[in-house]
């Protein structure tokens, strides 16, 4: 699953400083007994990032499901005469590989769910919690409501626990923050760790 550096460029904006990241600490200290856990990477992917997991035995599954949300692809969305376009949520998810259910000690969703419409998200957090074995972690990136752009930003690993992202601040978010509570509801069973960044995001795990 060898990625180019070509592949790896496409649609990179300026790099921000690499920075520590306080919940990929307690992600992998939580996986530290597993010696071969199971990710799905939810973005596009960057070299950096497979080798990281590679190295640390992990088996490693892709679909960039963020790209073409960001770049509001027209495929994902029902457009009918005198009535307000839908998102086509089945269509979305179809972009998953075939995973095991239970079966993921991990998932990178990065900024997915901010740039999500509402509406979708209890179906998609549903899809991605099923995919999780027991104690197994969504990993997601979510903005303060005082953070009104940066809806192209990207995110990868520098390390296991450092985070490395584009500075793409230009485009607006299209719909509001999503608070705690929220999160808290729309994960099966409420078990959300959030860890604040000084960067004006937090971040969001949900262990099932």
């Amino acid at each position: 699953m060898a990625i180019t550096k070509s592949q790896e460029d496409k649609g990179r904006g300026s790099a921000a400083s690499p920075a520590t990241s306080p919940g990929l600490q307690w992600l992998w200290q939580h996986l530290s007994n597993q010696r071969h856990p199971h990710c799905f990477e939810c973005g596009p992917i960057r070299q950096s990032t497979l080798d990281v997991l590679l190295l640390r035995g992990a088996k490693v599954y892709h679909a960039d499901l963020i790209t073409p949300v960001q770049q509001n692809n027209l495929v994902f969305w029902s457009r009918q005469e005198g009535k307000k376009p839908a998102f086509l949520v089945d269509d979305f998810l179809a972009q998953i590989p075939p995973i095991p259910a239970e079966s993921l000690s991990a998932m990178c969703c990065w900024g997915l769910l901010d740039i999500l419409p509402h509406e979708a998200l209890p179906r998609v957090i549903e899809r991605f919690h099923s995919f999780l074995q027991p104690n197994g972690v969504l990993f997601s990136i979510l903005r303060e409501p005082s953070v009104a752009a940066g809806a192209e930003t990207r995110w990868w690993l520098e390390s296991l626990t450092v985070l490395g992202s584009s500075d793409n601040t230009h485009k607006p978010f299209p719909y509001p923050a999503l608070t705690n509570r929220q999160m808290e509801q729309l994960f099966p069973g409420g078990d959300v760790k959030t860890f604040l960044t000084r960067s004006g995001r937090r971040e969001v795990l949900g262990v099932r």
